[in-house]
């Protein structure tokens, strides 16, 4: 079948339109904050990749309708597109940083380490990819010393990619007509709170800023500084993980603060039509949505896992710090939400051994809900490929002429639906491993020995997972393969592997390589 590669263009001319738009209302943040030297880089930036938008929107306005293939090709180029050019504002105020160009008014400030970082564009890049796939790894050695516009910027990629810069596209752009179901569903999305995609995914917005709020009066509430209040409960809520502070939620040391965390993971691992259900009070959802009823059992049964696995190292002094580090580690793993309260590792120098890291790394990869902000391959399909497996073998011991169902929660899926939907989990699973089998062969290659095995599938599970943990390997000194992978395993793991392997086969078709 042949692209309409007119109609990826527009549709992804206008999506660059809204990562102008949110470049424009960074501009605000500089100007209250008095760093007027940053509004140049971010009023540039704006006028580049609106520029670029609008150009492709209109040159191909009377492109036809998209149809499944196009959304796909349109939600990998944009992912990448918007991570491309999200990245100059990192690189514009860093060189501006160094340049000084600007009077004393403009408050320059004097050029740190971690800024300094973003004058190189892969360094910016990277960021602005983990940004926007809410994964939360990070270029940044010490996110204190970032200007308050670069610390909102990075906030406020997460917070919009936490449920999608297409979703956000739709709800403002879309019209009647204009093949909105389909770019939705392409961002790995099929759940509906109205029969009309527009309505639900404004629906998810209200939603969506309706907790962003209550996380920030929380996070006020326990002892957290307005502007880092706001800043958590943003990469909070869309399970991102970026933090104003080095040493992420670690850095208040209250276990109060902690502990109010907890809930606005669990509540960024919840499907959004779920949400809608609790908030009109059909409370029921809690245990009768299986997705749900399975967040709590794994994450409790995860966190005690994990609690038994540290206690018997003898990692920390008590009991309950023991199981409050493990708690919110394995929620913070599961849900991809990536904040951090202890030091997992260092580098070549090991802190936690082998098992709670590798238990991390299962919670990594199954993530949480489907229709949620969260990353890894979604509980239904862990349900549906352990489920569909028992179904399968139980299939060699029944006569063929047997009329079987498999009961997923509250549906009941007939043998020609489960083999489809085993089938479907089944690839999304093994080119999720083939991929994270490529990253750790690349890092495999480009990093020292010294580094523990154990350390390096962390670090690459948490890119394709988007979940943001490290253990001290990612950063700045990394060597530039070992970048570019984990900027590859992020894209991939944000899109759920199909988008991009649609990509890459029109892009090889395209070239004559693949038929």
């Amino acid at each position: 079948m042949r692209i309409q590669y007119r109609a990826v263009g527009r549709d992804v001319g206008r999506i660059l339109q809204i990562v102008a738009s949110m470049l424009l209302v960074s501009i605000l943040i500089a100007v209250v904050y008095g760093e007027f030297y940053a509004v140049p880089a971010f009023a540039a930036s704006a006028l580049i990749v609106a520029g670029l938008g609008i150009g492709l929107a209109r040159a191909f306005r009377s492109a036809p309708e998209i149809g499944k293939l196009e959304a796909m090709v349109t939600a990998a180029t944009a992912w990448g597109a918007v991570g491309l050019f999200g990245g100059l504002p990192f690189v514009l105020v860093a060189w501006t940083i160094a340049a000084d160009p600007y009077p004393a008014w403009a408050n320059t400030p004097q050029l740190t380490e971690t800024v300094a970082t973003f004058r190189h564009p892969v360094n910016a890049v990277f960021e602005s990819v983990s940004g926007f796939t809410s994964t939360g790894l990070t270029m940044a050695t010490v996110e204190e010393d970032l200007p308050s516009s670069l610390q909102w910027w990075r906030s406020f990629t997460e917070w919009i990619g936490g449920v999608g810069v297409i979703v956000l596209t739709v709800a403002i752009l879309a019209r009647p007509g204009s093949g909105s179901l389909t770019l939705y569903q392409s961002e790995a999305r099929s759940e509906k709170i109205h029969p009309s995609i527009v309505s639900t995914v404004t629906e998810i917005w209200k939603i969506y800023l309706g907790i962003t709020i209550a996380g920030i009066a929380l996070f006020f509430a326990v002892g957290m500084p307005l502007w880092d209040a706001i800043n958590h409960a943003m990469t909070g809520i869309s399970t991102g993980g970026f933090s104003v502070h080095a040493d992420s939620i670690g850095h208040y040391g209250s276990p109060l603060i902690e502990y109010a965390v907890i809930p606005l993971m669990v509540a960024g691992s919840i499907a959004f039509p779920i949400h809608y259900l609790l908030l009109k009070g059909e409370i029921r959802n809690f245990y009768a949505d299986i997705q749900t009823r399975w967040i709590f059992i794994w994450f409790s049964a995860g966190s005690i896992g994990l609690t038994a696995l540290l206690w018997v190292s003898d990692q920390y002094a008590t009991v309950e710090e023991t199981f409050r580090i493990a708690l919110f580690q394995f929620v913070s793993a599961t849900s991809n939400a990536g904040f951090g309260t202890t030091t997992l590792g260092s580098g070549t120098e090991q802190v936690w051994t082998a098992g709670p890291i590798l238990l991390l790394c299962v919670g990594m990869l199954t993530g949480a809900a489907a229709g949620s902000t969260v990353g890894g391959l979604k509980l239904i399909r862990v349900l549906i490929l352990l489920k569909g497996t028992v179904w399968q073998i139980r299939s060699v011991f029944v006569p063929d002429s047997a009329v079987r169902h498999l009961h997923l929660g509250d549906r009941t899926l007939g043998q020609t639906q489960v083999e489809r939907e085993f089938t479907e989990a089944a690839v999304v699973f093994v080119l999720w491993i083939l991929f994270l089998m490529l990253g750790i062969a690349v890092f495999l290659w480009t990093l020292s020995s010294a580094y523990p095995l154990e350390y390096v599938i962390f670090e690459v599970m948490s890119a394709q997972s988007t979940v943001g943990l490290d253990t001290g390997i990612t950063g700045p000194d990394m060597p530039m393969a070992a970048k570019i992978i984990l900027l590859f395993n992020m894209w991939v793991g944000r899109l759920e592997i199909i988008p991009v392997a649609v990509l890459l086969g029109a892009i090889l078709q395209r070239i004559d390589l693949y038929t």
